[in-house]
């Protein structure tokens, strides 16, 4: 039987149980609750002037808050959460929030197309750091630096006022306290209200959308019905309804699924299972690689961050997907499973030929497994770079990743990977033959380059020419000597402690 969709929006809670399934927030914000201060600007989640925030409960019992794209995401997916929206921050004196203030007072606004999506982002950025006026703390919580704020606004575009007087606001609006800040107590309450305990079921027009809560229940569906979508994050499946138009059959949404929302860290492992957010992933893998940062910072921007899900992304495995290079070099393993059955491979092994993965129709992605930096990995040399024509929120024409460990100036097991230069992600065979065993010295690293043609015959497409493709991925080959190269100042710690990325010339 049905259940209705049950979610905390505009100080109340709202069912609804009349709504096609792929029926996006976007569309069920300006059409059906009639708040038209969300905007639609590209409906693929690029512009960031549909951004609402997500409240759901946390492990501790209270809230967290999260900035996404309302454009992309389907309705069910609300269940048991809290939406906000622009038109939530006007309190009830009708005066303006903190935030809107501040984007009045820096002249942060001028056609006011885009405005909304940037006071959401901004409003979720509030939230996450206090409500009280301080230098340096709020209610035990640090005040965003310049660049914390320039990473929060990352999915947000406008074409009318520049940045600037928009990231003003965003440090000003901390200067003064909220009038109404939200109960985070009260509103915890009303969401575990509205918690289940079993699978949500949610039926429109002969679709079916389930939301289990445990691994085995989903598999038990994926089983029964192979062809049932997975859905996580909806950051390309939702493009699918947007774009293309496309049907998608029932719908298995695997964000309720607590143990898949899991990361466990071993002496020897980082476990991350399938349904944790980009965001939540690197934020723990750049703990152990701190030269993931930047590539972290890099990937799409922080609604989608927060959103799409690793396992989403490498289930998805696109070629130009940013996550599975960095993995791959890492020695990442993906674990899958049917039915009951679970199995592990390494992950470049997942990927057979483009859209082929070595899954049947029922099995899914349960987790990712990377190794941590002990033992002899503790002299692990590692890097990645995105070439793109964008330094935020853009596709990669060339991700690559390599790393190996210094024995000396020795290098053993060598691993190399790139995304948009072949079908699949795919390692470099040839160049990490010619390193094994090797010196690390210039000429291996010139060897390693050459050998990359043999590796690679990468296409022409809107991103970048193959020649492009081949050249550059020699050049970051060759920048990761000059970053790496033994007795040498550019292995500093500055350069070890951070990603680095290559910017691209004009394509």
């Amino acid at each position: 039987m049905s259940q209705p969709i049950r979610f905390y929006h505009r100080n109340a809670i709202r069912e609804v149980s009349d709504a096609p399934v792929t029926r996006t927030v976007l569309q069920y914000l300006r059409e059906d609750a009639h708040c038209t201060g969300t905007k639609e600007g590209c409906a693929e989640g690029d512009c960031g002037a549909c951004t609402v925030v997500v409240g759901e409960r946390d492990e501790a019992g209270g809230v967290s808050f999260k900035a996404v794209n309302a454009c992309i995401q389907f309705l069910p997916t609300l269940d048991g959460r809290a939406l906000f929206t622009v038109e939530d921050l006007r309190q009830p004196d009708g005066s303006l929030h903190p935030v809107q203030e501040a984007m009045v007072e820096c002249h942060g606004s001028q056609c006011g197309f885009c405005t909304p999506g940037f006071v959401m982002s901004m409003w979720s950025l509030y939230e996450k750091h206090g409500h009280e006026t301080c230098e340096t703390s709020c209610a035990g919580k640090t005040v965003p630096s310049r660049q914390e704020i320039n990473d929060a606004l990352t999915g947000n575009l406008c074409r009318c006022t520049g940045y600037r007087p928009i990231v003003d606001a965003a440090v000003r609006m901390f200067d003064a306290r909220p009038k109404a800040p939200v109960d985070i107590n009260a509103l915890a309450q009303k969401l575990a209200g509205l918690q289940r305990g079993e699978t949500f079921h949610y039926e429109h027009a002969g679709q079916a959308f389930d939301a289990p809560r445990t691994v085995a229940e989903l598999a038990r569906i994926k089983e029964a019905k192979p062809a049932t979508r997975i859905l996580a994050g909806s950051t390309d499946i939702g493009l699918w309804v947007t774009k293309q138009m496309r049907q998608l059959g029932d719908i298995v949404y695997v964000g309720q699924v607590e143990a898949l929302q899991k990361i466990e860290t071993s002496a020897d492992w980082i476990e991350i299972g399938a349904g944790v957010t980009v965001e939540r992933a690197y934020a723990e893998l750049a703990k152990h690689y701190p030269e993931l940062d930047e590539m972290w910072k890099r990937f799409a921007s922080l609604p989608i961050r927060n959103a799409g899900t690793l396992g989403g992304n490498v289930a998805n495995g696109s070629p130009i997907g940013d996550s599975m290079p960095g993995l791959i070099a890492l020695g990442a393993r993906v674990i899958v499973r049917g039915g009951e059955i679970e199995r592990e491979m390494p992950l470049e092994d997942l990927y057979l030929a483009y859209q082929k993965k070595d899954m049947a129709e029922h099995e899914f992605v349960v987790g990712l497994k990377v190794p941590t930096r002990t033992g002899a990995r503790r002299n692990l040399q590692f890097r990645t770079y995105k070439l793109s024509k964008r330094f935020d929120s853009d596709i990669s024409a060339v991700c690559a990743a390599f790393a190996f460990i210094a024995d000396g100036d020795a290098i053993r097991e060598p691993r190399i990977a790139f995304g948009g230069m072949a079908a699949t992600p795919k390692r470099a065979a040839n160049a990490e033959g010619v390193l094994n065993g090797a010196d690390w010295h210039e000429a291996t690293a010139q060897a390693a380059m050459q050998a990359l043609a043999q590796d690679y015959a990468p296409l022409t497409d809107m991103r970048a020419t193959h020649v492009y493709r081949l050249e550059t991925a020699q050049n970051v080959l060759y920048r990761f000597w000059l970053e790496t190269r033994p007795n040498d100042p550019l292995t500093a710690e500055a350069l070890s402690v951070r990603a680095v990325v290559a910017e691209p010339a004009s394509v």
